[in-house]
C-alpha cells in the first residue's frame, strides 16, 4: 500500500550560487557521509558532476521528506537520509540514526528515481507500508 509519493526539481544554477556563497559547508549540510565522498571525488573530476550530484541528493531528500510527510523535521534531517548507487546504477535510499528506526517501525520500504540536465535535477519517491 502506498504511504506517500514525493517530488522535486532542483535548479543547478541554484546550487552553484549557493556554494560560491557558503562554499563546501553548504555540501557538508546537506550530503550524508557517503554521498560527500562520492560528491567531492566528483567535483575533483568535473565540476558540473560534482554540481549536479550535490542538487540530484538535494531533491531526493525533498523528495523523500514530501513522501513520508514530515518534512524537514525531525527525525527527518538532510544527512541522515542518503541516496547511493547499487553496483547496478540504481539508486537507493538508506537512512541512518533515529529517521531509520522512525521508518522501520513503520514498516516502510521507499522507491526513488532521480535525473538530472544541464540545469535541473529531478526526483521522484514512493514509500510503502509493508505487511505489519
Amino acid at each position: 500500500m502506498i504511504y506517500g509519493i514525493g517530488t522535486d526539481i532542483c535548479d543547478i544554477r541554484r546550487m552553484r550560487a549557493t556554494l560560491a556563497r557558503r562554499g563546501e559547508r553548504f555540501a557538508e549540510k546537506v550530503l550524508g557521509p557517503s554521498e560527500l565522498l562520492v560528491y567531492r571525488n566528483r567535483m575533483a573530476r568535473v565540476e558540473a558532476r560534482g554540481l549536479a550530484y550535490l542538487a540530484t541528493r538535494f531533491s531526493v531528500k525533498e523528495a523523500f521528506s514530501k513522501a513520508i510527510g514530515l518534512g524537514m523535521h525531525m527525525p527527518m534531517s538532510w544527512r541522515a537520509c542518503e541516496t547511493l548507487n547499487l553496483a547496478s546504477g540504481a539508486p537507493q535510499i538508506r537512512l541512518h540514526g533515529a529517521l531509520a528506526e522512525w521508518f522501520a517501525s513503520r514498516s516502510l520500504s521507499a522507491h526513488v528515481t532521480l535525473t538530472d540536465e544541464s540545469e535541473y535535477a529531478a526526483a521522484f519517491v514512493v514509500v510503502e507500508k509493508g505487511a505489519a
